[in-house]
């Protein structure tokens, strides 16, 4: 019997793991920051790694008897030096918004300047909005898309930089579908002396396969989440030059965090070796694919695409063209309905607050590697929006979930 020793413990418990189970394999999960772990990184994680408070780093912990869970550790640290070719590698952040905090505690000093990208445009909270403690921690300012391409403009990013006069530029995004030219970010952090942190909590995974270019060893600092692109266990990493190893180290442990969540890390290690794998090239491949065919088969149908693609396995669209009336919140429920599993977003420009939103961000990562091919996604693109020309008719929307639960069958 399926989870037999949780229902044990508590039925309740048990019942709402087999009803996710159930919503997973019955539905279109197209968030974009959530993936499929594979069984290995399943098993890692639930293992007895789990009875360990491993505090400090390898060949340097607090407690003796910790030689297994430093292999582990030196492992994970090892498959991410080979994929990513970093100098320095940090496997123990519990999450990327952790990985963040970490480098700015480690190089910053408290009300010092941060130029991030927009939260509406794409960036993430933990780039100094005012909902997170690196808002209060740092003062904040930012730069914009362009509204009419929704695409970063660089000259117009140098001119703020300018301006700013930031302590740190930080370039990677939460809903930026587009290739982003580490390279020219570098210079203009180095035209105003500041330190360059890319956030690829997105990108890892298409990184670490070359499909999309590294600013490893172009940054000084690169952070990211675990479980997204790259598919590993959950959690964060930081990627930085050797001069500012011991410097983050410090910073995370033990500045900010306590023990080691030693099972994670192990499902870091064996998600990164499977990484590793021509397999994965061959996933990550179908993960990009499956977006842009999205994107085609989207617009085809009249939805506009923000800036006409996507080059990731991001397809963001801005609802203002094909369904004006209807905000992206409305646009999620209606979605969720159908048995799409997809998030609200802001788009360039956008008059709606943050709550309401123009646009949805769709991501493949998980379709992908549930084996869903290109071919697919032409099926997906038409129950997409025949979702949102039924928003608000319960009985359409159910009826379109049964044929979404056939597809995922």
């Amino acid at each position: 019997m399926e989870y037999e020793n949780v229902e044990r413990a508590d039925r309740a418990v048990a019942e709402a793991i087999r009803s996710e189970a159930r919503l997973q394999d019955e539905s279109l999960m197209m968030i974009a920051s959530e993936n499929v772990a594979s069984p290995a990184v399943r098993e890692a994680q639930g293992s007895i790694l789990t009875n360990r408070n491993a505090l400090g780093y390898p060949d340097s912990r607090l407690y003796p008897g910790s030689e297994n869970i430093d292999e582990v550790e030196a492992l994970a640290i090892a498959y991410s030096k080979e994929l990513w070719g970093a100098d320095h590698v940090n496997v123990q952040p519990h999450s990327g918004s952790l990985a963040n905090l970490a480098v700015y505690l480690a190089v910053l000093d408290p009300g010092d300047r941060l130029l991030a990208l927009h939260p509406r445009d794409g960036g993430h909270i933990t780039h100094g909005s005012d909902l997170h403690l690196s808002g209060d921690l740092y003062e904040t300012h930012h730069y914009e898309l362009d509204p009419e391409t929704g695409r970063l403009d660089y000259e117009a990013i140098a001119r703020r930089a300018e301006e700013v006069d930031p302590d740190m530029i930080i370039s990677g995004y939460s809903a930026y579908p587009r290739t982003i030219d580490w390279e020219r970010f570098q210079e203009i952090a180095a035209s105003v002396d500041a330190y360059h942190l890319a956030d690829i909590a997105h990108l890892s995974g298409l990184i670490a396969t070359g499909v999309f270019p590294s600013p490893v060893g172009v940054a000084e600092f690169c952070t990211g989440s675990t479980y997204k692109t790259i598919k590993t266990g959950r959690g964060g990493i930081i990627l930085c030059d050797e001069e500012y190893g011991e410097a983050v180290d410090e910073a995370l442990f033990p500045r900010l965090q306590g023990g080691a969540a030693m099972p994670n890390i192990a499902g870091k290690a064996a998600g990164l070796a499977e990484a590793l794998d021509d397999e994965f090239d061959d996933y990550v491949d179908r993960t990009v694919a499956d977006a842009e065919a999205l994107a085609d088969a989207l617009a085809e149908r009249g939805v506009d695409v923000v800036t006409g693609g996507t080059d990731t396995h991001i397809v963001l669209v801005d609802l203002r063209g094909s369904h004006s009336d209807l905000p992206g919140s409305e646009a999620e429920r209606a979605l969720e309905a159908a048995g799409i599993v997809a998030n609200k977003a802001s788009v360039p420009g956008d008059p709606r607050y943050p709550s309401d939103a123009s646009g949805i961000r769709f991501g493949t990562t998980s379709l992908a590697a549930r084996g869903f091919e290109g071919a697919a996604m032409d099926a997906v693109a038409d129950l997409i929006v025949r979702a949102l020309d039924s928003a608000g008719d319960e009985g359409a929307l159910e009826e379109l979930s049964a044929e979404v639960a056939t597809l995922c069958e």
